[in-house]
């Protein structure tokens, strides 16, 4: 039995989806389907819970867009009357619980974070609920199934929930395995789960591909395979290096590096779940199914070399806390990071030395982490520096940390093309180096670094080859 999650940029325009659905006809019966919202859905959602809030006359208008988007799909896949009108009942319920949770948001005047859970939860349910539609309309059995229903337990932290696997595999075995065996397809939306006070938590944006990693824990699946419409894993993004690879294997850290840095492949908790099972995941394009794509596994492939891709992300920033003796100081990074954890702040790296701490965040996190740090009293630095227009680069591949010279090679490469590596680092997993560079050199330097190591055939099975020329 296989876990099929199939992506929300699969799901976006008529002929897309009946491409899905042909492939669902054909490989889908004994498997578990794990599905996103369609394309644009979870944006109108999560923008009506403002409009919702401002005019009671917009859920109206909410419910009549998410109607018409949803109908007019299914009256291009769906060719019988019949099904047709059993599916827009299915969908009328759905959308009478959400207009009633929208209309509650309006009148309590507040959008909780339990209420963006539930209503952002809708997307998933009703593309479930028309997915299933079809493929009995063309004489394929199939049954939507809701997390609820089929008990997916999470921790009920909202909008980043995480998954309780053990009391979810019990409820999956008791109330769903049975059902899977008949050979018919299942359905399950993807993105959310259940607390165990029966309350929905989303696993936070992108979170279906999570939520599938989790069916597959859970359900003795031998694969998760994750449907895209691009063929898999990159040696570096082909806007900027057209001439980028496809990564055949690599490892669970690699992927997760990959995804963290700017990859859209893969959600970076998704492999999470997977490791204690050692599961792997197929990544296939629904364009062409029979291709080979990547396969990620717990340990990746053995003869592949040091460097699998070269990675980036444009969504960084670094506040600096300037004070003497950091290196010496008891508690001080601790009461920093503390003050900034407290305004709800995530800090993504810290680099420190005797006269700095440098926090690495997210651009939007920059000025609420430095108010943050400048309302501590008395003031454990001497001022504060905020680093913006900057560019992180992740160069990613198993045992990179062993093999010498990998970062000097970087830094020849980058100086080479006149770029500055401002900031250099190894990341919690041995599998990433990062740097950090001015935001408008990143096309050049990425393009360089890339260069250094896949130039050359060979480089591709062993790095260590070109450090050694």
């Amino acid at each position: 039995m296989k876990v099929i999650k199939i992506g929300g940029g699969c799901l976006n325009g008529k002929e897309t989806i009946a491409a899905i659905l042909d492939l669902l006809v054909t490989r889908g019966r004994g498997n578990v389907i794990v599905v996103s919202a369609l394309g644009g859905v979870t944006d109108l959602l999560l923008g009506g819970m403002s409009q919702a809030l401002a005019e009671e006359e917009a859920v109206g208008r909410i419910m009549d867009r998410l109607k018409h988007k949803h109908m007019l799909v299914a009256r291009h896949l769906i060719h019988d009357e019949q099904h047709i009108r059993s599916y827009a009942r299915e969908l009328g319920k759905s959308l009478a619980r959400l207009e009633r949770l929208l209309y509650g948001l309006h009148y309590t005047g507040e959008i909780t974070a339990k209420m963006e859970d539930a209503i952002s939860s809708f997307g998933e349910r009703i593309c479930a609920q028309l997915l299933a539609a079809v493929l009995n309309a063309r004489g394929c059995k199939a049954s939507c199934r809701l997390p609820e229903e089929i008990g997916v337990v999470t921790d009920g932290k909202f909008g980043d929930a995480s998954a309780l696997l053990a009391p979810s595999e019990r409820h999956f075995r008791e109330r769903l395995l049975p059902q899977i065996n008949n050979g018919q397809v299942t359905i399950i939306p993807g993105f959310y789960g259940i607390s165990s006070s029966g309350e929905t938590t989303t696993f936070g944006r992108g979170g279906s591909d999570y939520s599938a990693a989790v069916l597959a824990a859970i359900s003795g699946a031998e694969v998760l395979e994750i449907w895209k419409d691009v063929d898999g894993f990159l040696s570096a993004d082909p806007k900027f290096v057209p001439e980028a690879r496809l990564i055949s294997e690599l490892s669970y850290d690699e992927a997760a590096e990959l995804a963290y840095f700017g990859a859209k492949i893969l959600h970076p908790r998704t492999v999470e779940p997977l490791r204690k099972k050692a599961l792997p995941i197929a990544i296939k394009n629904t364009l062409r199914p029979d291709e080979v794509g990547s396969r990620i596994t717990a340990r990746g492939k053995a003869d592949a070399g040091v460097i699998k891709s070269v990675a980036y992300t444009t969504d960084i920033a670094i506040l600096k806390v300037h004070a003497s003796g950091v290196g010496k100081r008891r508690g001080i990074l601790g009461e920093v990071a503390n003050a900034v954890a407290a305004r709800g702040v995530n800090i993504k790296s810290v680099v420190t030395s005797q006269t700095c701490i440098s926090l690495l965040l997210s651009r939007r996190d920059l000025e609420p982490a430095a108010q943050a740090l400048a309302a501590l009293k008395p003031r454990p630095y001497r001022k504060l520096e905020k680093n913006e227009n900057i560019a992180l680069i992740a160069v990613v591949g198993k045992g990179l940390s062993t093999k010498p010279g990998i970062a000097a090679a970087c830094f020849s490469a980058a100086a080479g093309c006149r770029v500055n590596i401002e900031m250099i680092a190894f990341g919690p997993s041995p599998v990433a180096l990062y740097f950090i560079v001015r935001e408008h050199t990143l096309h050049k330097a990425v393009t360089a670094i890339h260069s250094a190591f896949f130039a050359d055939p060979a480089c591709a099975v062993d790095a260590s080859a070109t450090l050694s020329k």
